[in-house]
């Protein structure tokens, strides 16, 4: 998956603004944010100064009870005031990010709707769950605690060298030296963690992608006593990802170790100079007392920024994966409001010299040029990889064709807009999937707002009252993750009872009474007779039986239509569709055998 500017060439920088740009709430009130961030700072440089003051003023001429309460209180009230601020920060720093990282994750999720069928099979699930999930987390970490430390830290260190420099500054430029190393050899590591980082969230997506394909296909695995070889799979995926993390997070030892290193030579450096300068004269007791304090002060914050920078690394490369994904081009563009609008009537099509072949591959169709009349039952048959799918598929824009052009209802599908076309043109697939809710919520996903009265009004005029009064809560009948609690015949019913609802002019299915029992294949082919009643339909047979009672058939071979007209014609012409016909005719009699033998 790729953009027209790989993600992975932008900086850090880049990729900060680009991720704000795509988060347009995370710059709400920043400059109060900052503002409010830099005061926050102010507090811990009290204590020192009152340190410096209380120390020379006594060693000179004493303190008295009252002065101290006075010191005290003043800076009781400045620490009191600054956690104030940080409060302040930190509550308008988490509003700001979840708004903007809620932006993030719909646009993200959104964009995944946005591409074809094709490029989301170049994707594996789990990867794409992962950008807009855990990536998104990472950010959303980033935002709220790293991004502020890291403010917090640079504030504090200024307002410590600003008060150090005050107070002397050969100490001031000695601290500077002892940390110049190390802001160096950040130059070196940044790159190497930022590629470290990349890698482990790539990881996270592989990881979870081979653990969700055994958790939603657990029946084969345990049929195929496979439970082994998918645990492998797991385990290699989770230890890829752990030799990824041990890895990056060697870097950020070594960084924040440097930084420990840097800091005990300031600290030592520091004493041994500061008393020096004080036998000299040159400075009070209590400054070098204050300037421990203040060194102490700047040391904490460079580790803890070399720390959350090093950190950040991770969130950026989480940043620069869901950059990645948004700013993929979708080949299959929605024309939006602009578009044409098909009219609420009995829709025809034609294919005007189209081909298709996937990116690198070879064409899959050639040279499809054919109509389909409105109204008109059309079947669509062929041997597995003929082309039958592609064909429907592009029919229903699920994919855009590599050459010439698909008319419906006399519109170029290029030019309708997508609210338009999936109102006017629905297909159903095989295995029609269902969410993890009610059967009434899944059957308005083909009419949001019908009501219970509608719902069951719909399965009575398909015959399937007989079905409905079968299941434990009626409409309310909980049907499971992915529809795990019906069986296949069952999530048929209800696609059928969907596409209903949705009352397209122009149906494309792909053999809804395929692999079910003959019970339900019963319901399914009555329930399909009054579903295709008036509509035009395009049906990917399976089972020739569709065939038999269509009006034309169009027969694919290697990607082409070499035949088409109604059964009786096809039959006897000795060709392609002939030898299908037959084929499945002895398969039907091998399979009936077989039911009366059981």
């Amino acid at each position: 998956m790729s953009s027209g500017i790989d993600a992975r060439d932008l900086t850090a920088w880049q990729i900060i603004r680009k991720g704000v740009a795509l988060s347009p709430a995370l710059r709400d009130g920043i400059g109060v944010t900052l503002l409010l961030a830099a005061l926050s700072t102010v507090g811990s440089s009290v204590v020192p100064i009152v340190i410096q003051v209380m120390v020379d003023r006594g060693f000179e001429s004493g303190v008295d009870r009252s002065e101290v309460w006075s010191y005290v209180a003043g800076a009781a009230v400045i620490v009191g005031l600054t956690g104030a601020c940080a409060y302040a920060t930190k509550v308008r720093l988490f509003v700001a990010s979840e708004r903007g990282l809620a932006q993030l994750r719909i646009a993200a999720f959104r964009h995944v709707h946005d591409l074809s069928m094709l490029t989301q099979s170049s994707e594996r699930r789990g990867s794409l769950v992962s950008r807009v999930t855990s990536d998104i987390d990472q950010v959303s970490l980033f935002v709220q605690f790293t991004g502020m430390m890291i403010v917090v830290s640079v504030g504090q260190m200024l307002v410590a060298t600003v008060i150090m420099a005050w107070y002397s500054w050969q100490l001031t430029i000695i601290v500077w030296v002892c940390f110049l190393p190390l802001l160096w050899s950040l130059r070196y590591f940044q790159p190497r963690l930022s590629a470290a980082y990349d890698h482990v969230r790539q990881t996270v997506g592989e990881m979870l992608a081979v653990i969700a394909e055994p958790v939603v296909g657990a029946s084969v695995v345990r049929a195929y006593n496979i439970e082994r070889r998918t645990q492998q799979r797991i385990d290699g995926g989770i230890d890829t990802n752990l030799r990824a993390n041990v890895r990056a997070q060697r870097l950020v030892a070594v960084t924040f170790a440097a930084a420990g290193v840097a800091g005990g030579l300031a600290n030592a450096s520091v004493i041994v100079v500061g008393v020096l300068l004080g036998v000299a004269g040159q400075l009070s007791m209590g400054t070098v007392i204050a300037f421990a304090f203040l060194v102490s002060l700047f040391v904490g914050p460079v580790q803890i920024a070399t720390q959350v920078l090093t950190e950040a690394q991770n969130a950026i490369a989480s940043w620069r994966r869901v950059i990645d994904l948004v700013e993929t081009p979708a080949d299959v563009v929605d024309p939006g409001p602009s578009g044409a609008t098909l009219p609420h009537e009995s829709l025809g099509a034609t294919f005007r010299d189209v081909q298709f072949g996937y990116p690198g591959g070879s064409l899959v169709l050639h040279d499809v040029d054919v109509s389909l009349d409105a109204r008109e039952r059309i079947a669509v048959v062929g041997e597995t990889g003929s082309g039958k799918t592609t064909f429907a598929k592009l029919l229903t824009r699920l994919m855009d064709p590599t050459s010439g052009s698909i008319l419906v209802g006399g519109h170029d599908l290029r030019t309708i807009s997508f609210d338009s076309l999936r109102r006017r043109v629905v297909m159903v697939p095989q295995e029609g999937f269902l969410f993890d809710a009610t059967l009434a919520a899944n059957l308005r996903y083909g009419k949001r707002d019908a009501t219970d009265g509608e719902l069951v009004e719909a399965i009575e005029k398909l015959e399937l009252r007989g079905w409905l009064d079968t299941l434990p809560d009626g409409l309310a009948s909980e049907v499971g993750e992915r529809g795990e609690s019906l069986s296949s015949g069952e999530r048929q019913l209800v696609a059928l009872t969907r596409a209903y609802l949705a009352d397209p002019d122009l149906l494309v299915l792909d053999e809804a009474t395929s692999a079910v029992d003959p019970q339900t294949e019963m319901r399914a082919t009555r329930a399909l007779e009054r579903l295709l009643s008036g509509r035009t339909s395009v049906t990917i047979a399976h089972r020739l039986s569709t065939a038999e009672v269509a009006d034309r058939i169009l027969v694919f071979d290697a990607g082409r239509i070499v035949e088409q007209g109604d059964h009786a014609s096809l039959v006897t012409a000795s060709g392609v569709y002939t030898r299908l016909h037959a084929s499945w005719v002895a398969q039907s009699h091998l399979e009936s055998a077989a039911r009366l033998d059981t």
